[in-house]
């Protein structure tokens, strides 16, 4: 049996006339760094909120531990918070920002002093103590924060958008960090992004929503490699999505052409829509054998590790990511294999 530390249970929340959660459910497993991920509106900080007592849902349960802590006040519940803008308090110096949840339960001034020289090393901050907030420079004042909220050993750490602020190399040392604090410290991680790269690197499991509705929670793998729909296809990452018909088991025609896959179960002539991500479609001569389509490349941009050009195949603009470049203007053939097709049925139908 899994071991679930948050459970929400047909959670439904709103402000005024706007629904942002209906009968809304998620379990959370213990030590699992679990990212929320979706754009903006789609309910992300509400469930966040929730969870740590900021705000009350209108019908449903939240239970910690198998407890239920629906109407139990923030300070109440084994859970701390980071949130994007720091909180922390410039008229106190590192040590009293890290030292402040502590002194407010009256711990003695030597365990003060130990479990900040701890959270200290912890977040690679040692012998900052006396140093002034206002001197810290972004990424310093977020580790200060994280240090502050893991100094009361929660069980449970909330983070919504904490890297929001961050240049971005800052961002991507930061996300490298915050994996290895939550293996350091062996709590659960409940984290809040739009972007899907921080959710692919950091995460156990990534949770993707759209308006208050889970669309898939799997592991970072099998979100990328495995989308439920077209909306998780396209969120995460960047991807061609084509309509296909699903000629027969491990078969499927699309753009003109049959091609072999690893996907079964459909019906027969199936309407279905395939998914195949940029970096998974091979260039090659038009007239090699491994050629299945070809097309015309309409647009080519240098990355750095690899080229990004479309190819206009028969009024499809496929996306290709490759380190063989093609000119603008030029032909090409287009091999894509097997288990680099994956085949979703459609919504709604």
């Amino acid at each position: 049996m899994e071991n679930y530390v948050i459970e929400l249970k047909n959670i439904t929340k709103s402000f005024g006339d706007n629904v942002i959660l209906e009968n809304f459910n998620i379990l959370v497993k213990k030590n699992d760094f679990l990212t929320i991920l979706g754009p903006s509106g789609c309910g992300k900080t509400t469930i966040l909120r929730l969870i740590g007592g900021f705000e009350e849902p209108d019908s449903g349960k939240i239970l910690f531990n198998g407890e239920d802590i629906t109407n139990k006040e923030p300070y109440e519940r084994k859970i701390n918070t980071v949130f994007q803008k720091y909180a922390l308090f410039p008229h106190m110096n590192v040590f009293e920002n890290i030292a402040f949840g502590l002194k407010i339960k009256k711990v003695d001034k030597n365990t003060i002093k130990e479990k900040v020289k701890e959270v200290l090393k912890l977040v690679n901050l040692e012998g900052f103590e006396n140093r002034e907030i206002d001197s810290l420079s972004g990424g310093q004042q977020q580790r200060i924060a994280i240090a502050r909220a893991l100094v009361n050993e929660p069980d449970v750490l909330l983070l919504d958008e904490p890297l929001g602020a961050l240049d971005l190399k800052l961002r991507q040392n930061m996300q490298i960090e915050l994996k290895r604090i939550q293996k350091s410290v062996g709590i659960t991680f409940v984290y809040v992004t739009h972007d899907q790269e921080e959710a692919l690197s950091m995460s156990d499991t990534i949770v993707v929503l759209n308006s208050g509705e889970i669309q898939q929670m799997d592991t970072p793998i099998n979100i990328y490699n495995e989308p439920k729909n077209a909306f998780v296809a396209d969120f995460i990452g960047e991807s061609n999505i084509i309509n296909a018909v699903m000629v027969d088991d491990y078969k499927v025609r699309f753009l003109g052409y049959e091609f072999k896959c690893v996907d079964s179960g459909f019906n027969k002539n199936e309407n279905v829509e395939v998914v195949i991500r940029p970096e998974d479609v091979f260039l090659v001569d038009e007239n090699d054998e491994n050629s299945q389509i070809a097309g015309v490349v309409t647009s080519l941009v240098f990355k750095g590790v690899h080229y990004e050009m479309t190819v206009d195949v028969d009024g499809f603009t496929m996306l290709v990511q490759s380190t063989e470049k093609r000119e603008v203007g030029e032909r090409t053939g287009i091999n894509i294999k097997p288990d680099l097709i994956h085949v979703m049925k459609v919504e709604g139908e």
